[in-house]
């Protein structure tokens, strides 16, 4: 089994509780109303949020996916910090054991925030990742991102 790693940095203009609060904490309400060409819905299929409850995501008919699940390791709104392990879906291809993400959103010195994505790939045997599938999953998470941030810089007030 090896493990490749990968670390991604966004900035946004709005301040981390609120953009923790709207796409990590309230995600399963949030995005599939913002997004519903591409998520049908998210639920809990197993617990109510916190760690160890599993998430699952389902997509959009057309999209190439049917669903995910993860399940929640850490979700701490003190620190701001999210981890999470894909477990089971259709993004999980053939040779990938699993997927786990660390996401921190930190204050950035304009008033808005920096959030860090740290994704690690688990694969099976001597299977190599190719760099488009990595890419194409990178570009679906930060269109996410950047729906909700808009969202938020339009509604002040929301998750304030």
């Amino acid at each position: 089994m090896g493990v490749a790693t990968f670390t991604d940095e966004h900035t946004s203009a709005v301040a981390p509780s609120r953009i923790f609060k709207a796409s990590i904490v309230d995600s399963h309400n949030l995005i599939p109303k913002l997004v519903p060409q591409a998520i049908k819905s998210i639920e809990f299929v197993q617990g109510n949020g916190g760690a160890g409850s599993i998430k699952q995501i389902n997509f959009a008919e057309g999209g190439g996916f049917g669903s995910v699940k993860y399940q929640i390791d850490e979700v701490n709104e003190e620190t701001l910090t999210y981890k999470y392990t894909l477990v089971d879906g259709d993004a999980l291809i053939e040779g990938l054991e699993k997927i786990t993400y660390e996401v921190k959103f930190e204050p950035s010195p304009n008033g808005g925030s920096t959030s860090k994505v740290t994704s690690k790939y688990y694969t099976k045997d001597d299977f190599k990742l190719k760099e488009e599938d990595i890419n194409a999953g990178k570009e679906r998470v930060l269109g996410m991102y950047k729906v909700v941030e808009a969202y938020l810089l339009q509604n002040p007030l929301a998750y304030a």
